[in-house]
């Protein structure tokens, strides 16, 4: 063998070294390309993550649906997918702790929300054992979300009552049932189908969807409480065996555009959208500010539901009362940051 030959072996022996060394990371995706929890969430992140780790780990967003949203946990927990996200409410009573953030009237930022949720879950609620079978790289929430109905007079909070609406699952089922709602369950994917079919008469949703989902024409009245009545609880998760394989290198550089600034991530995200979805209402839906008397009367109606989800998350062994206090302080040192 020449000094030539010896050399080209050296080389593709060098090149295949670096191959192996490099790894990409499969993330499944049940939403449109198009939607911002992915085009401005998921793309950013995962530039980020190649950034962070000089281009030894990739993130491929994968462009079909593997299952449907409930299904993306589980995805990540037996290694279907390499990296899932989704919403804990898809897969009822399994996740009790998201019910922290899911609560009413905890703020008006989703960054605040989300960065707080983050806190909270990482010194409290990560203590429940939820999540032990995946790493978790995120939870969020999407901003808070509000009342739209059509033909429906909102500046009474008793015109909810009786009225069919659109839920994602999760603790908005509760709340639509508590103030006098009908609820029909399904996903934010079947969001139009269901009303335009008439299966709802309205939807518990934020601004940004009721967008996104090309709703406005199907809606004409909304109710916007302050504070929310409601946040939805996202996850980010990856499959535990495949974190473990990575270099400890790796992990570092992953944790340091994930976590706490991942949820910031998509806090102003859900933030950006929500404005962009409220410009788009001008003119075609009214929106009403709940009054001071409406907001009482929802916060009366509403306690049993707070109180029995409080009690759901101390049967995980962690404290709700105190997790809640700790959300609620974070929600305000998040705020003036």
């Amino acid at each position: 063998m020449n000094k030539m030959t010896l050399a080209l072996a050296a080389c593709l022996g060098f090149a295949a070294g670096l191959a192996q060394a490099e790894t990409t990371l499969r993330m499944a995706n049940w939403l449109p390309p198009s939607h911002p929890l992915v085009a401005e969430v998921m793309v950013p992140f995962a530039e980020q993550v190649a950034e962070a780790t000089q281009g030894r780990v990739t993130v491929d967003i994968m462009g079909a649906p593997l299952g449907p949203p409930g299904a993306h946990f589980d995805f990540a927990v037996n290694g279907i997918a390499d990296i899932t996200f989704g919403v804990q409410g898809y897969s009822p009573g399994r996740f009790k702790t998201t019910n922290i953030a899911e609560l009413p009237f905890l703020g008006d930022s989703a960054e605040a929300v989300s960065v707080a949720y983050w806190r909270t879950f990482d010194e409290m609620l990560i203590d429940a054992g939820e999540y032990d079978r995946v790493k978790v790289l995120a939870v969020f929430t999407h901003g808070p979300g509000q009342v739209f109905t059509k033909g429906r007079d909102l500046t009474s909070v008793d015109a909810i009552k009786g009225v069919k609406m659109r839920v994602g699952g999760g603790i908005v089922h509760e709340i639509a049932t508590r103030i006098g709602a009908t609820p029909v369950e399904g996903p934010s994917s079947k969001a139009y189908e269901l009303l335009s079919q008439g299966v709802a008469d309205g939807i518990l949703f934020p601004y940004e969807s009721v967008a996104f989902f090309k709703l406005i024409p199907l809606l004409d009245q909304g109710l916007a409480v302050p504070g929310g009545l409601y946040n939805t609880s996202f996850y980010i998760v990856m499959n535990k065996a495949k974190w473990e394989s990575l270099p400890e290198e790796d992990k570092a550089a992953i944790d340091s555009v994930s976590g706490e600034a991942l949820a910031r991530l998509a806090g102003q995200m859900w933030d950006r959208v929500d404005a962009a979805g409220l410009a788009e209402m001008e003119g075609k839906i009214a929106i009403t500010t709940a009054s001071d008397a409406q907001v009482a009367a929802l916060a009366a109606q509403l306690q049993p539901v707070i109180d029995a989800k409080l009690a759901e998350v101390s049967e995980t062994g962690v404290d709700g009362a105190a997790a809640l206090a700790l959300m609620k302080a974070e929600i305000a040192a998040a705020g003036t940051e």
